[in-house]
């Protein structure tokens, strides 16, 4: 079974990236074959500073590389290295509807959350399309966010086979019921564009000042307070055993809770959860040019695959024409 996700490196990664899809995606290493990428071009259309963008690659790829990704058991690379994304996206746009695109909901969003309206943006689905079909991918696990996307996917899929003979599979869409919506520090979903993050790799200061800022209910120490209405219970359940959570659960229920002390217990639950993976992030940042040099050679291996689907997409199409 072949299982392809990425994550774009559109700024620095933290704990909403982590709970909601980096540790099930890691995780997939042992279910099949994981097709996991950087995907710096569809970043384009949010992050125009070059320098934020190559800078945000690499320490993207750090983080996966610490979090546990073995680029031995997977294939892993930088969606920018392996040109034959952007052909196959040529090829599919011809069998893509501009009605298709015009009804995708994140388009929809993106624009109303002020993202120029550019044909990068617009044509996105397509590019995800490429980078599904290009590695005959069988599962893609998405939030519900991106589930359009897939389906437009076996859309464009389905509509290139019926032209030129079963050239693609089918992938299916996997949506994690139990994905966990990770609260920011403002109660809000956890997200860069609220600007509520909590940074898996940031310093223990920032760490502690974030975590001590985390926005709760003004309710008096001794009153009962409701932990399945409280952000800070949300983040505090993803770190601590059951048996913590369940009697912290029962602390807020009795009374006489204090928010700073869950808040300094959440603080040492974090620190320690990251802290083997930030001793191995701060090795590979030391020596960046191993990073490149695995980069190098996850695009080297994935490419092999790629031009499978490339040369049987060019054969049937009469682009090679030799």
């Amino acid at each position: 079974m072949r299982i392809l996700s990425g994550i774009q490196p559109s700024g620095g990664l933290h704990l909403g990236n982590y709970f909601g899809m980096m540790q099930k995606m890691i995780s997939y290493q042992e279910r099949g074959e994981l097709f996991c990428f950087i995907v710096n071009l569809h970043a384009l259309t949010s992050v125009f500073e070059g320098e934020a963008l190559r800078r945000n690659t690499v320490e993207a790829a750090m983080d996966f590389l610490a979090l546990g990704l073995d680029p031995e058991r997977s294939y892993f690379w930088v969606q920018s290295d392996v040109p034959e994304h952007i052909e196959l996206c040529w090829y599919l746009a011809n069998f893509t509807p501009v009605g298709l695109l015009q009804r995708a909901h994140s388009y929809k969003d993106k624009i109303a959350k002020g993202l120029p309206a550019n044909a990068g943006l617009f044509v996105y689905p397509v590019l995800m399309a490429a980078d599904i079909l290009l590695f005959q991918s069988d599962v893609v696990p998405v939030g519900r966010d991106q589930k359009q996307h897939v389906e437009m996917t076996r859309d464009i899929a389905i509509r290139f086979n019926n032209t030129y003979g079963e050239i693609f599979n089918i992938p299916d869409v996997e949506i994690d019921e139990d994905v966990a919506v990770v609260p920011g520090v403002d109660g809000r979903k956890m997200s860069k564009s609220y600007g509520n993050t909590i940074g898996i790799f940031e310093d223990e200061e920032t760490t502690r000042k974030k975590v001590m800022g985390i926005v709760t209910d003004s309710a008096p120490v001794e009153a009962p307070k409701d932990p399945d209405a409280c952000a800070l219970f949300g983040l505090f359940k993803l770190f601590a055993p059951e048996d913590a959570v369940t009697a912290m659960a029962q602390r807020y229920r009795a009374g006489g809770l204090r928010y700073v002390d869950v808040k300094k217990e959440l603080f040492g639950l974090i620190w320690e959860f990251f802290t083997p993976y930030r001793e191995k992030r701060a090795a590979l940042a030391a020596d960046p040019a191993e990073v490149i040099h695995i980069l190098d050679a996850g695009a080297e291996k994935t490419r092999a695959e790629a031009a499978k689907t490339i040369s049987k997409v060019r054969e049937a199409t009469g682009i090679r024409f030799r």
